[in-house]
């Protein structure tokens, strides 16, 4: 059955082994892998949701953190409506990496909803980041802010439910496939795609 939903294109970016293909990879297919191989280029997924009686059509671009593939960033977040910036809390160096895709972000964006996020809670007794200090950089950059855990789940669902209140009012209204949806409090019907480029 054909219907009527959001478009929204969400963007992962941030350092190497933070922890974006597994956030990707859990939200699509509740799926956990501890030793996640790199990302090339960047890997699409895709998923419907029902929220709030709106359906949304989550076109998920994961990129990779190297350094040698930034160039190819501004392709993948151009014309995106969300962007999710992800840092690891046991690493201070991927929060500066953060920080400065935010920057880029800002500069190069428009009508884009930018949620920080903080992964890897499950090993929050070897925090580094100063959660004290994220606030601060939250609050002065006007941000939303969540910490997650691929690993267990924690607040993954909770990315997809932020970016879609946050989404300007003139999001893109889109035909697509009804039998694809699902329920974030439903069952686990998916769409699941992935390929690697460059």
């Amino acid at each position: 059955m054909i219907g009527r939903g959001r478009n929204c294109k969400v963007v992962f970016l941030g350092d190497t082994s933070v922890g974006k293909s597994c956030l990707a990879v859990r939200f699509v297919r509740n799926d956990f892998f501890q030793f996640q191989e790199p990302t090339i280029g960047a890997a699409f997924l895709a998923k419907n949701i029902t929220l709030n009686d709106t359906r949304y059509k989550f076109e998920i671009w994961d990129t990779a953190g190297q350094e040698r593939y930034r160039s190819l960033a501004p392709m993948y977040y151009r014309g995106a409506k969300g962007a999710v910036v992800v840092y690891d809390i046991t690493s201070e160096d991927t929060f500066k990496g953060a920080k400065s895709w935010i920057k880029e972000l800002k500069t190069k964006t428009k009508n884009c909803v930018v949620l920080l996020v903080g992964n890897k809670v499950d090993l929050i007794e070897n925090r580094k980041v100063d959660i004290d200090m994220v606030e601060d950089f939250v609050k002065n950059h006007h941000l939303l802010y969540l910490e997650t855990s691929a690993k267990t789940g924690k607040n993954v669902e909770e990315i997809f439910k932020t970016i879609s209140k946050n989404l300007p009012k003139d999001s893109e209204d889109v035909q697509f496939n009804e039998s694809l949806d699902i329920t974030l409090e439903g069952d686990n019907k998916e769409r699941y795609t992935i390929y690697n480029c460059c």
